[in-house]
């Protein structure tokens, strides 16, 4: 086996069996580096090997900060890479642009995080120039072919960033999205790109492309990775004027049956092999049991227009404008052009199209508030590197069809493969919603991966999926119910209406008991802990945390929320009964659960003996 290639594709899961098996971030990393080719298109940057040791020092201290405990380091050890408009500490960052190449002094926040968690930085990728691009191809460091057939676009901006996820030589890797570059590289070769809710992942150390919309993205081979990534990088920093608290209010899951959306029209360039991938997506959403449902796509359409005929091109210009003036010539001339375009727009310009933005984004989150997602092609076709040259704008925008009004709208993504063309090329599916949506995204999205198993990137390695991955999410909290809260009955609302889903039946441990309550409206029962009990049918739902407190509010006495085991042992919060109130009240312990009472509860027909009313 070549040195290194025992570790081409590995998940993050993956890297962390090998170091539980006793061997070395040194060793691994070591040879993995021996594999990258500093003259191959998809990196501007290979960390040497004094740069690799201050890492794994850095990571050696943090180990022992840690008492040596690896779990409390998700990431350790874990390759990356980040496009090459992300700043490290003595790095050098040229935004694919060597006239502005400078050497950075600190780590983009994003950076700083995953390090703080473990990973280690092996190199920096290619880009369309000063992230302007959807192809691929406007780097002075060449175009990065794809992954499956080198005759084609990787896709862009952060083509680099994706080929080297794709092709498994780092686990994962950061992107930006502004317009759609965190998801069309994702849909060219069969991986993961996660375009977070905005200001969820810090942009400060970041080079802008449009500093009001612009996301720092994750590529990754799995969701789970995506998604681990995501909660290592992101948080509120300080030092981002964008970035904002997660008000944890938004679902974290889907329900057993999500409901979606898809365009009412739909547009392919001609594209018939594209067109047939997208369609048979949608037949496989609901053989999982998806709800899939047609809605007015204009608004969308006409939002994703003024992200590049409109005012913030200039977003754009402003960051060049020195360069501009300097040195026009160090600039990609389809680059140059375009934001140029920015110059000619008025103050008055600028306000009438935020206000147009404002109303069609409003229109979007209304109607996409009905839906647990939308489900779009990640891009309508696919291009050869021959075809951008001859039509490298026209084409671009082609590319950016379901993707350029997604940060306009303040929305979250997450873009998925989703099979092959019959010309063996990869195709790709994104969910998108509303802000904060992403846990619930990517709950849909694992779903999805597990069900397809399709293989990960270009490696050929099969998907193995990871049921346990994320279970314990900060930002929502288990809650079990026993009675009045079940599905259909009384009292579900209060759980629904506060966006909580249903994530299993299952049953308490074998000792519990449960009651009829008597004078209770609507009917409801007290559950109590007794050695002498049974396993009682409860439902366990996942509600946003933030929800969590006024739902507590409307419990009334002689009920509460207390902690609940399952009868695997696990420990959620749940409905728990004051000890006074049982005194008196019907034992229906033997019905196994609420809704078999509530079925036979004409007591005399059924001889039970309870002289309580309920």
């Amino acid at each position: 086996m070549a040195a290194g290639t025992q570790s081409i594709g590995w998940t993050i899961a993956d890297w962390a069996a090998a170091y539980a098996n006793h061997q070395t971030p040194q060793a691994l990393l070591s040879e993995l580096l021996l594999t990258f080719d500093q003259d191959e298109p998809a990196w501007i940057w290979i960390a040497s090997e004094a740069q690799l040791d201050r890492q794994l020092a850095q990571l050696a201290k943090l180990l022992a900060d840690h008492q040596g405990d690896k779990s409390k380091l998700p990431l350790y050890g874990v390759p990356f890479a980040i496009k090459d408009n992300i700043d490290a500490k003595g790095w050098s960052t040229t935004a694919a642009c060597p006239a502005y190449q400078y050497q950075a002094e600190v780590d983009a926040t994003v950076v700083a995080n995953l390090q703080a968690a473990g990973a280690i930085l092996l190199g920096k990728t290619n880009l369309d120039q000063f992230a302007t691009g959807l192809v691929g191809t406007r780097s002075p460091y060449g175009a990065v072919p794809n992954t499956f057939n080198p005759e084609y676009v990787s896709g862009g901006s952060s083509s680099g960033s994706a080929s080297v996820v794709a092709r498994g030589l780092v686990t994962f890797s950061l992107g930006t999205d502004t317009a759609g570059s965190g998801r069309v590289p994702a849909g060219f070769n069969n991986i993961v790109g996660l375009k977070p809710t905005r200001g969820w992942l810090s942009t400060a150390g970041v080079i802008p492309a449009c500093r009001s919309l612009d996301c720092v993205s994750v590529f990754a081979l799995t969701v789970d990775d995506a998604v681990k990534v995501a909660q290592a990088a992101g948080g509120f920093d300080a030092a981002d004027p964008y970035s904002r608290q997660n008000p944890n209010t938004a679902s974290t899951k889907v329900s057993s049956k999500p409901k979606l959306a898809i365009p009412d029209k739909l547009e392919f360039f001609g594209d018939k092999q594209a067109e047939q991938v997208y369609l048979q997506s949608l037949e496989k959403l609901q053989a999982m049991g998806c709800e899939i449902e047609a809605i007015d796509y204009s608004p969308f359409s006409e939002l994703a227009e003024l992200l590049y005929y409109g005012p913030w091109v200039a977003e754009r210009t402003v960051v060049l404008n020195d360069l501009l003036k300097s040195d026009p010539d160090a600039i990609n001339p389809v680059v140059a052009n375009i934001v140029r375009n920015g110059e000619k727009y008025s103050a008055c310009d600028t306000f009438a199209a935020e206000y147009k933005r404002q109303a069609l984004a409003r229109t979007i989150q209304q109607t996409l508030s009905a839906y647990d997602a939308l489900v779009v092609p990640t891009t309508p076709t696919i291009r050869t590197l021959v075809e951008i040259e001859q039509e490298p704008v026209a084409y671009n925008s082609q590319f950016g069809t379901y993707t350029n009004f997604t940060n306009l709208a303040d929305l979250s993504a997450l873009a998925l493969p989703s099979g092959f063309r019959e010309d063996g090329l990869p195709a790709g599916i994104t969910l998108i919603a509303s802000t904060w949506h992403d846990q619930a995204l990517a709950d849909l999205g694992k779903r999805w991966q597990e069900f397809l198993s399709l293989p990960l990137g270009a490696t050929g390695r099969a998907y193995t999926s990871h049921p346990d991955a994320d279970d314990n999410l900060a930002s929502s909290v288990k809650v079990a119910v026993v009675g009045a809260h079940l599905t259909g009955m009384p009292l579900n609302f209060q759980l629904t209406t506060r966006d909580a889903v249903l994530i299993e039946t299952t049953k308490t441990a074998p000792e519990y008991k449960l009651y009829a309550l008597p004078g209770t409206t609507p009917p409801k029962p007290g559950l109590a802990r007794d050695s002498k009990g049974e396993s009682i049918i409860i439902e366990i739902w996942e509600m946003p945390i933030a929800r969590f407190g006024e739902f507590v509010r409307e419990i009334p006495p002689p009920l509460g929320i207390g902690n609940v085991k399952t009868e695997d042992g696990r420990i959620v919060k749940g409905f728990i009964c004051e000890p006074w109130a049982l005194e008196g009240a019907c034992d229906i312990t033997h019905f196994g659960g609420w809704r078999a009472f509530i079925q036979n509860k004409n007591q005399t027909e059924k001889g039970i003996a309870c002289s309580v009313p309920y």
